[in-house]
């Protein structure tokens, strides 16, 4: 006959310290690294058009301050969201 006592139950003391950790840091930050990967990527696409705007104007050429505010703010704001992220 079987014995139909059921299978103890790990507790989460049988975890490794180490992963149990890593498990309680992203259960309080989910998708970090994405997250943040995010905000470096659109931070530099605002920093390279940041950039060409000022090239064209150091050629001479004429640059809407919309246009100028827009790259401006993107490169301050999402430079925030990384350091606020870490």
């Amino acid at each position: 006959m079987p014995s139909t006592r059921p299978k103890p139950q790990p507790s989460s003391t049988d975890l490794d310290p180490e992963w149990r950790e890593r498990l309680l840091a992203e259960a309080r930050a989910p998708w970090k690294g994405l997250r943040r990967a995010l905000w470096f990527a659109l931070a530099a696409s605002g920093a390279i058009g940041l950039a060409t705007m000022a090239m064209r104007a150091s050629a001479g050429a004429e640059v809407a301050s919309g246009d100028l505010f827009i790259q401006l703010s993107a490169c301050i704001g999402f430079g925030l969201l990384i350091w606020r992220d870490r």
